[in-house]
């Protein structure tokens, strides 16, 4: 347990301590408060992994310190990478000094826990190790899809013995250096197999010509995200058309950079501005961003909020209504659960579609969200692509976190508005928001809800 009273995954725990269900506080106020949120876990992850491979020192200001941030960290580690913590220059914790290895170490093991980043990050380096690098997760992690990276890393000139289940465990055969070349990959399940490979393909002999042969292409924000990373770090990727990527050969410059806020993150306190009738700011909301949050100002306002930025910060505030919507989510996925929870407040049906690939993430998201509402009174239907929320009378109950923080934070929204939501797991927000539980009483106080 940490001081806040929530349960932590922490990179040695190996799973998440059992601790009461948090009940999900209730307010008739409006909301309004100034709410400052750590940074961006994506940019943390990806800047972390560029300075690895660097040509000299780097570093990081303002980093995410969480779960998903600390296994990469501890990864990285693991393989020979020096991190030194710096006196922070955000509230969030300290900044990173990272120093790049001669060669990467083998003969280690790597806990990904739940990190999708860090299991199809660290993958595709893996290989420049000198030594065996066994890449495994936590339990409730191994279902989460590998196979792709699995069969391209092979055809990229990789040694895995996957034990023929191309999934989580394998054993990466190092050998000090990657061939590279082409390799043609199916990325509809995720994003992070494109992200993986760019991220390494500078320190392959050969670089990379990497080609995407889906029909659909999801998150493609995370992808430009590591694009523009490689090329702030002297790396520029040939992109001539939206399914493929040329990579030359040439170590990433080791560079300092602050991390962006995570506008993911942001989410459902803005939703929760919408929800209560009230208004929300986020200071430093970037002017422009790579990150797919950036999109919360289009998609709130269609669902009759309304968006201004000074200052550097953003303000989000409640309309007269929440619209039903039909949106297109295929570039930002993981605003579903916000959007499912404001969804279940609007004046329509809604239809989220575009994000059947979330069905593979820390659970089966779309099936976590509609068994949730449904447990609680609502009504929402699982699509093949999607979810339909149908608007409905709602009641207390239990929100099943299901090991995914973006679940939790989704009952903690329509808590706001139902009395008696009871979150089964509120530290599953560790993962990308430790200070989630805080942040959000600190949000209601500020208007003297408690």
């Amino acid at each position: 347990m940490t001081a806040s009273g929530y349960s932590q995954l922490s990179p040695s725990d190996g799973a998440t301590a059992r601790v009461a269900a948090w009940p999900a506080p209730t307010t008739e106020a409006p909301v309004h408060a100034t709410v400052t949120v750590p940074g961006s876990k994506s940019l943390t992850n990806r800047k972390l992994v560029l300075a690895a491979l660097a040509d000299g020192p780097s570093t990081l200001a303002a980093p995410l310190h969480s779960d998903d941030s600390a296994r990469m960290i501890e990864a990285l580690r693991t393989l020979g990478v020096e991190i030194e913590e710096l006196p922070p220059t955000g509230p969030y914790g300290p900044d990173l000094h990272i120093t790049p290895p001669a060669a990467f170490r083998g003969d280690v093991v790597i806990d990904c826990g739940q990190a999708g980043t860090v299991m199809r990050f660290i993958a595709p380096l893996a290989g420049l190790a000198h030594g065996d690098v066994t890449i495994t997760a936590h339990e409730s992690a191994l279902h989460r899809p590998m196979g792709v990276m699995i069969k391209a890393l092979r055809e990229l000139g990789v040694d895995i013995d996957d034990g023929g289940n191309w999934a989580l465990p394998f054993t990466i055969k190092g050998r000090g250096h990657i061939r590279g070349g082409e390799v043609t990959i199916d990325a509809s399940t995720s994003s992070q197999f494109v992200s993986g490979l760019l991220l390494a393909a500078p320190r392959y002999d050969v670089g990379l010509h990497l080609l995407h042969s889906g029909a659909r292409l999801p998150s493609v924000p995370h992808i430009d995200m590591t694009v523009e990373a490689l090329a702030r770090r002297g790396v520029h990727v040939e992109h001539e058309n939206p399914h493929e990527w040329l990579v030359p050969a040439g170590a990433p410059r080791g560079r300092d950079a602050v991390v962006e806020p995570d506008l993911s993150n942001a989410a459902p306190f803005l939703a929760a501005a919408i929800l209560t009738g009230g208004a929300v700011t986020i200071p430093g909301w970037p002017a422009t961003s790579t990150q797919p949050g950036a999109l919360l100002t289009e998609i709130l306002t269609l669902m009759g909020a309304r968006a201004s930025r000074r200052g550097g910060a953003l303000t989000v505030s409640a309309g007269d209504r929440i619209a039903g919507v039909d949106l297109d989510l295929t570039a930002a996925s993981e605003l579903t659960p916000t959007l499912f929870a404001l969804a279940a407040f609007a004046d329509a049906p809604s239809t989220l579609h575009g994000i059947g690939h979330i069905r593979g993430h820390e659970t089966d998201r779309i099936a976590a969200l509609v068994s949730n509402l449904r447990a609680i009174g609502g009504d929402a239907e699982e699509l093949a692509d999607g979810i339909r929320i149908t608007p409905a009378p709602l009641h207390g109950g239990l929100w099943k976190a299901h090991h995914d923080h973006r679940i939790a934070t989704a009952g903690a929204i329509i808590g706001l508005r139902v009395p008696g939501v009871e979150v089964d797991d509120i530290g599953t927000t560790a993962k990308t928001m430790p200070e989630f539980p805080q942040l959000w009483h600190a949000m209601l106080q500020a208007d003297g809800v408690s």
